[in-house]
């Protein structure tokens, strides 16, 4: 599966859309990354208990959205873009999403 921000895939033809494609995904912080985040916050930096959960979330999005493209028969995923919310204090929605296309 062919995965780009572009709104072409350069050297390819689109043949057809088909559509908006999407994944997500909603995680929530752990007490015991919570005790460490809360000791570097004390001396300022990078959390990199946080960055690593963020990190994980986004990849399981963008699988979960290439898996709904194949499901629609999909040759490629343009125009990709991924952006969070939150739900509630200390928990996050992570989407990804696209425009599902057939190449020619």
């Amino acid at each position: 599966m062919i995965v780009t921000m572009a709104e072409t895939v350069p050297g390819r033809e689109i043949a057809g859309v088909i559509g908006t494609v999407k994944g997500n995904t909603v995680r929530t912080r752990f007490f015991g990354r919570d005790i460490m985040a809360g000791l570097r916050n004390l001396v300022g930096g990078e959390i990199p208990e946080y960055t690593k959960l963020m990190a994980e979330a986004r990849e399981q999005a963008i699988d979960r959205m290439i898996a709904d493209a194949e499901m629609a028969g999909a040759d490629a995923i343009i125009s990709m873009r991924v952006t969070t919310s939150m739900i509630m204090g200390g928990s996050a929605e992570l989407l990804a999403y696209g425009t599902a296309v057939r190449l020619s």
